[in-house]
């Protein structure tokens, strides 16, 4: 597979990115084929290896990140266990946040640690705290910022910085900032990661996830998720390819009306507090404003009293 390149991905004059289904692909002889599978030259053999359609969309992913090289995933978390698993090993230790998704949080303290690997989950935002636990052994930095649900912000390059004084691999997952608010690679990350199935598809109607960096890197990954074989389907890559036509518009409109929102809630009785990295009360405000362009079409909020206390303050 050859990366950081720009592939004709159209055919017949089409305006749009043909779907193609194809599991195998057909060539003159041998030699040609031989030529293909070793990466000599371009084009595709096998389905589960790559797809013309799934590469359209790793290379519109890859020019919004800045990224040389991009890989896909038929989910999110395949994107994200996969990455871990293709450089994690028995003994190594992997720093992390206690906010990270449900999912990424369930690997850490289930599927890592029975793998005899270390984890370290530090309060999501001590960036003192993270520091500490980087020093005493890390393979992998893994952040997330903004989290999912709470949306708590963590100092990029400040972390970056700090894991690769101990060789640490920085992996950031960018779902919710979308690569329009925010490019971790940028502030000194090694591998941004996005579960494309939210923000980038944008409709609900696709799964996927991708992971881009340096070519180095994604080729490893790559042939990590070959052989697992958690491929992204080219259907779902189409929808993807689709839906992101429209996310610079989307993300700037629900960004617009999360604030608004954000603005609204924290006017409530019944509202304990209001989580958004847009407004000047949340904790690491400064810190959002200074990584990120855009805030992100994500809110949460507490209420006081608990849900049935605080729907008298929310009538129908």
């Amino acid at each position: 597979m050859q990366f950081g390149q720009v592939r004709r991905s159209k055919v017949h004059r089409a305006t749009q990115v043909p779907v193609v289904v194809s599991v195998a692909y057909s060539y003159e002889d041998m030699d040609e084929w031989y030529d293909v599978a070793i990466g000599k030259k371009s084009g595709h053999i096998y389905g589960r290896n790559t797809n013309p359609t799934v590469q359209a969309f790793e290379d519109k992913v890859r020019a919004l990140e800045g990224a040389e090289a991009a890989t896909s995933f038929s989910t999110g978390m395949a994107a994200i266990s996969n990455t871990l698993y293709t450089f994690l090993r028995p003994g190594d230790r992997i720093v992390s946040i206690k906010d990270t998704y449900g999912g990424t949080n369930k690997i850490f303290t289930e599927f890592l640690p029975a793998m005899n690997i270390q984890v370290a989950l530090c309060t999501t935002g001590d960036h003192e705290a993270i520091e500490e636990e980087i020093k005493k052994g890390c393979k992998i930095l893994y952040l997330e910022t903004p989290t999912n649900p709470t949306v708590k912000i963590t100092d990029i390059e400040r972390m970056a910085k700090a894991g690769k004084g101990v060789g640490a691999l920085v992996v950031v997952d960018n779902t919710f900032a979308t690569p329009i608010n925010q490019n971790p690679l940028m502030l000194g990350a090694d591998l941004v990661i996005h579960s494309a199935t939210k923000f980038l598809g944008g409709h609900a109607d696709a799964l996927g996830g991708v992971v881009c960096g340096n070519k180095e890197l994604v080729e490893k990954i790559y042939h990590y998720r070959e052989i697992n074989g958690a491929t992204l389907d080219p259907w779902a890559a189409y929808l993807l390819l689709r839906g992101m036509k429209t996310l610079k518009l989307r993300v700037e409109h629900q960004q617009q009306s999360a604030m608004e929102i954000a603005k609204h809630l924290q006017n409530k009785a019944g509202v304990e507090a209001v989580y958004y990295p847009g407004l000047e009360t949340h904790v690491n405000h400064d810190i959002a404003k200074k990584q990120m362009r855009g805030f992100g079409g994500m809110l949460s909020f507490a209420l006081k009293g608990g849900w049935k206390l605080s729907l008298s303050c929310f009538p129908n």
